[in-house]
């Protein structure tokens, strides 16, 4: 596996999607999981050009929301978010929302 890190400064999270043009997004819980909250993700591709001026913000079960209101979930809710680190030539995409540590 490529070595990661974990990101839990605005800025860095910001620039780290851009870099691989995402968005900030909601998608609806999975049925079946027990969980009633909309979980945070990104949106990348085709969804996160998608004109919220012109039409519905919500395609393929995401809504593209602010970053503000995504970073007020993303603290909310004590998450990181884990990424691989860049290799020149490479952007990929994975990535995973934990818990952020107990300090």
């Amino acid at each position: 596996m490529a070595n990661t890190k974990t990101l839990v400064d605005h800025d860095a999270i910001r620039d780290w999607a851009a870099a691989r043009a995402g968005q900030p997004a909601l998608s609806e819980p999975a049925l079946g999981m027990g969980q009633a909250e909309p979980v945070l993700c990104f949106a990348f591709g085709q969804h996160a050009y998608l004109d919220t001026d012109e039409g519905a913000d919500q395609i393929g079960g995401l809504e593209i929301i602010e970053w503000d209101d995504w970073f007020r979930i993303f603290d909310e809710r004590q998450l990181a978010l884990v990424v691989e680190e860049d290799v020149p030539g490479r952007r990929e995409d994975f990535h995973e929302f934990v818990r952020r540590p107990q300090q």
